[in-house]
């Protein structure tokens, strides 16, 4: 019976997988664009918002679950109407991304990887597999939740909740 608890508690420990907390210097170099074609690193995108709680939505123009994601994260911007909602588009035809932007009636501040979510450091750096991909960093610049892919997760609403 030890032994069978003993490699139990060994599975357990090696199957946690520790997430980071700040971005990597090559995700943050990571070129993205803006509505308007100008392109930026990310680490600027990220400056701009220096010292407020941050959001990151990771989705598509032709994603099913982010579509369906959007009535909640609607949800999340009235009740914190405090945090920058970042909007990270893997649409890799800039056309529908903004389309999509204009359809679905997306407000926050909207940014476009061109490589799309197969190819680049940051969607390397966050192990993306899937989308929509919720991310939330602290007013400090800390990652306080780094793989969320609902936005309806309560995980999610206790990062945006937690004060630093």
């Amino acid at each position: 019976m030890k032994k069978i608890a003993l490699v139990f508690v060994i599975l357990l420990v090696s199957c946690t997988k520790n997430e980071p907390v700040q971005f990597s210097e090559e995700a943050l170099e990571e070129v993205v664009f803006d509505l308007n074609k100008n392109p930026f690193e990310l680490k600027e995108v990220l400056q701009r918002f220096e010292g407020k709680k941050i959001l990151i939505d990771v989705w598509a123009s032709w994603c099913g679950d982010c579509i369906k994601g959007f009535p909640a994260v609607r949800v999340l911007q009235k009740e914190f109407p405090e945090v920058v909602f970042l909007f990270l588009s893997v649409d890799t035809n800039k056309e529908a991304w903004k389309k999509g932007i204009q359809r679905f009636q997306i407000a926050g501040k909207h940014f476009n990887l061109p490589k799309g979510m197969k190819v680049g450091a940051f969607v390397d750096f966050i192990d993306l597999s899937w989308i929509p991909r919720y991310i939330v960093i602290n007013e400090t610049g800390v990652i306080t939740l780094f793989n969320a892919t609902k936005a309806s997760d309560s995980l999610l609403q206790a990062a945006l909740k937690k004060a630093i």
